[in-house]
């Protein structure tokens, strides 16, 4: 056998499939029952014939990467974008509105409308440049940054700097665009403000308003699982289910091996054939800040008191930005904040035949400290309650899932990071290590390609794909170029 993936992960399908486009034999060891790690959707059965998407649901970097550009993901999943990409609720039944048209956002920020055109809005007409910023390997120049594009990464850059410190509020004279864009922040689950945060907070907003907004797949997130297993079987490789990978004795002869793991996980498995001084560095590899996942099953939409946050795909359920920043203080410091920042998903805004029977899904996260065993349920209703009364009088079901649970169904969320690693400013560039080259791990053909390598936490298949690319070249001297060329 060519090439063996361990981990069926967005990255873990993206490596393989890249393999299997080469003319490799490539197959992917999966150690759960069902494939696609943080892209799952599955039955629950907490209602009839109801799906639920188990970590991610919104998927704003898909249409922006570059290997799903290259794979064609338009083509083969439907992407479906809501016209209200975001929203963020406030006291008193106000709400930041982040729409898909910018124009219409501005407009309705008042006296910040102009300086959210100024800052996201001009990063939005240049998205392409601020993905290549953001999503590259972090050790080499962006590919396809020309100089024609460097003035929306040097914007990009001094947006991060001035919005990941104590210098974020000098823009904004209000408290609803302040808020709005803390919210995407909050993606990051770190300390507010910081440079990690703020980089989440800019290249999502302005993904907002550009290409496909924050589009959601028909059906779930489990509809790009399904592409890119389709294409891995279609070039020839294949997947197996149930087969989790403790020791070497558990991986078949290969000529390179690719683990879309954790850096411990991958310590583990193949331990002394790693170098001392690379091996003490993945150990070394620190997690972050943890979610709580509680998916809901409801009679009708979210009685939100604002009736245009119900038009949203993602709501953050938050507050103002200093309570944000409140809450997240909270969680770092090992404590349970009062009112947790939550991210909260409705599929049916977009993708009505979600619904079953009358019933819907709610994907919901509370983010808690690291570890937590606290079931989030209430925590997350009654923030809800705040901005949607009678949100309780709607649910039907629930299922709870503590973040020191998360890491059963995909283990590379140790203590429920679902980052696969914290989102920091030296693990933004030092990620898993500082070596040269963050996917070769020191031992021959093996290379490391999970969200814990850059770009870092996504559904982009970038860490896959930026590590498949490398071991084409060193371990069978092909180039990727030709790899997507049908």
């Amino acid at each position: 056998m060519d090439v063996v993936v361990v981990g069926s992960g967005p990255n873990g399908l993206a490596a393989a499939v890249t393999m299997a486009r080469a003319g490799l034999s490539v197959t992917v060891l999966e150690a759960q029952s069902t494939i696609g790690g943080g892209a799952r959707t599955l039955d629950l059965g907490l209602a009839d014939g109801l799906v639920h998407d188990i970590c991610s649901a919104v998927h704003p970097m898909a249409w922006a990467s570059p290997f799903f550009r290259a794979f064609g993901l338009e083509r083969k999943v439907d992407l479906l974008v809501p016209e209200l990409s975001f929203a963020q609720p406030l006291p008193g039944g106000r709400a930041g509105l982040a729409w898909h048209d910018l124009d219409r956002t501005v407009d309705g920020l008042g006296e910040d409308g102009p300086a959210w055109r100024s800052l996201v809005g001009a990063l939005a007409q240049r998205s392409p440049d601020v993905v290549r910023a953001a999503l590259f390997d972090k050790r080499s120049l962006p590919a396809g940054l020309v100089p024609a594009g460097l003035p929306g990464a040097a914007r990009f850059g001094l947006g991060v700097l001035e919005q990941g410190t104590p210098l974020w509020g000098r823009r904004f004279r209000g408290d609803v665009a302040p808020a709005l864009l803390t919210g995407v922040a909050a993606h990051a689950i770190s300390p507010l403000p910081s440079p990690a945060a703020a980089g989440t907070a800019l290249l999502l907003a302005a993904l907002a308003h550009a290409g496909r907004g924050w589009p959601i797949p028909r059906g779930g997130s489990g509809a790009i699982v399904a592409a890119l297993v389709d294409d891995l079987v279609a070039h020839g490789g294949t997947v197996v289910a149930d087969h989790p990978v403790r020791s070497r004795a558990d991986l078949p002869t290969a000529r390179c091996y690719l683990f879309d793991t954790t850096p411990r996980g991958l310590v583990e498995v193949l331990g002394d054939e790693l170098p001392v001084r690379r091996r003490a560095a993945l150990e070394r590899y620190r997690h972050g800040d943890g979610a709580a996942k509680v998916d809901f099953v409801l009679s009708g939409p979210v009685p939100w008191e604002h009736p245009d946050v119900g038009r949203a795909g993602t709501v953050h359920v938050g507050g103002t930005r200093p309570e944000m920043a409140h809450a997240e203080a909270e969680v770092h410091a090992g404590r349970h904040a009062e009112l947790p920042m939550c991210l909260v998903s409705d599929p049916s805004v977009v993708d009505p035949g979600r619904v079953r029977g009358g019933l819907r899904p709610l994907w919901t996260y509370a983010h808690v400290p690291a570890g937590s065993d606290v079931d989030a349920t209430e925590a997350i209703t009654r923030h809800v309650e705040r901005y949607a009364p009678g949100f309780r009088d709607v649910v039907v079901a629930s299922r709870s899932v503590p973040a020191s649970q998360m890491s059963h169904h995909n283990a590379n969320w140790v203590g429920g990071d679902i980052a696969t690693g914290s989102v920091d400013l030296r693990q933004m560039f030092a990620r898993p290590t500082a070596a040269l080259d963050p996917y070769a791990v020191g031992a021959d053909g093996v290379y490391l390609c999970s969200a814990a390598t850059p770009p870092g936490p996504g559904v982009h298949g970038l860490g896959g794909w930026f590590a498949a690319r490398r071991a084409l070249r060193r371990e069978f001297g092909i180039r990727v170029r030709s790899v997507f060329a049908d």
